[in-house]
């Protein structure tokens, strides 16, 4: 199985556990594309509609593509009370469609499972003339200690493949998709915004949370459960909870007038 393919298998845990996205993203969103509700949105990979939910929250519709059945049917139970927002469970490389269409086109905390050679040049065709590309995904900052030497001991004893920085670092502007993006002939230079918050974690809930992540997925599962085990211990050693800060990275970038 497709690394990407491993968060269907979670979809209510998903759902109820990775964090939604900073209002001032969708409103920095909205101001940049000058969008109108009469514009539609195109997101890809929306797992259970977090990053969904913000964008019809202001009236605006979309349609989600996901390969995941049960993450779609979550999202769709999720934003039933928004008519406006329509499903298809679909890769983005499958997903066929008439050129120039769509006035933005979104990936929240996916596009960096959309293929290389079809990431800036397939969204930019299916973008209409002025159209636009918000790509953003939340980097959870290291904790503070002492439970950052903790963690770090038990992922060198119980998971050492995990003890390098998150699959979320690709959003860092120093990570590889920033380059990439600027480097792209397909889009105008980019402008990033970064959001700074934090969110207060029991054992349960942090890790809840990383049983949704690909990587831990993958693990097998005597492996996976004493890793979250240790970790758990050790956040109920420190009064059972702490607070986690996150930076969500914002990229924006207009369509090439020659794409």
């Amino acid at each position: 199985m497709e690394q990407r393919f491993t968060f269907d298998g979670v979809a209510s845990l998903y759902n109820t556990s990775r964090p939604a996205y900073p209002d001032a993203l969708f409103a920095d969103i909205v101001a940049f594309c000058g969008l109108e509700t009469k514009d539609e949105i195109l997101e890809i990979g929306c797992g259970t509609g977090q990053a969904t939910e913000g964008f019809a929250r202001c009236g605006f519709s979309v349609l989600a593509l996901d390969p995941g059945a049960e993450l779609i049917a979550v999202a769709r139970e999720r934003l039933a009370g928004f008519p406006q927002v329509r499903f298809q469970q679909t890769t983005f490389e499958a997903w066929p469609d008439e050129p120039g269409n769509f006035k933005l086109m979104v990936a929240a905390q996916s596009f960096h499972w959309v293929s290389p050679e079809l990431r800036f040049a397939k969204t930019a065709a299916l973008l209409a003339p002025g159209g636009a590309l918000a790509i953003f995904g939340n980097v959870p900052m290291t904790p503070e200690q002492p439970l950052a030497g903790r963690f770090a001991a038990i992922y060198a004893r119980c998971a050492p493949q995990l003890a390098g920085p998150p699959v979320e670092a690709w959003y860092l502007p120093e990570g590889p998709f920033s380059e990439e993006l600027r480097r792209s002939d397909n889009f105008e230079t980019p402008v990033h915004h970064c959001y700074r918050w934090s969110r207060l974690h029991t054992a349960r809930s942090y890790t809840d949370l990383l049983r949704t992540l690909s990587s831990y997925r993958l693990l097998a599962e005597n492996q996976r459960e004493a890793l979250l085990s240790e970790l758990a211990d050790a956040i109920s050693a420190q009064d059972g909870e702490f607070e986690l800060h996150y930076e969500t990275h914002l990229y924006l970038a207009g369509r090439a007038s020659a794409a």
